[in-house]
């Protein structure tokens, strides 16, 4: 059987979310609304536990340290029992913005951070930095 991947975008106001269930294909899922980190580390596990995945592949700013501490603690906040690998995230927003250009009204409604949680998940499936 074919191994279940998610990823996920940590930012401060929303989560992306994407999903990879069969042959590697990555497709964007809804955001998840961060109202506070309580609420959104249960959203994701509930997320995690209804798509029954086997890992899940967080978005790592490297470029940041205060975002990489934000999300180191809030993956440590994840009751997830699979498998958690950390991807390098750096300018997958910027990525999703160039691919999106004249195609999605960049709003705040999640799109593009699940676009962005969709390029760290191909990122590692295809096993580059």
């Amino acid at each position: 059987m074919e191994k279940k991947y998610a990823s996920i975008d940590v930012g401060l106001k929303r989560i992306g979310c994407a999903l990879s269930l069969a042959s590697g294909i990555v497709n964007p899922q809804e955001a998840i609304l961060r109202k506070n980190r309580n609420q959104a580390s249960s959203d994701v596990d509930k997320f995690l536990k209804e798509w029954e995945i086997d890992t899940l592949v967080i978005g790592y700013p490297k470029a940041s340290e205060d975002m990489m501490k934000r999300v180191d603690h809030f993956s440590k906040l994840l009751k997830f029992e699979g498998e958690i690998v950390f991807q390098n995230e750096n300018l997958s927003t910027q990525e999703a913005k160039e691919m999106t250009m004249g195609i999605v009204k960049h709003k705040r409604d999640g799109r593009l951070d699940s676009i962005a949680a969709k390029i760290i998940l191909e990122r590692f499936l295809e096993g580059r930095d």
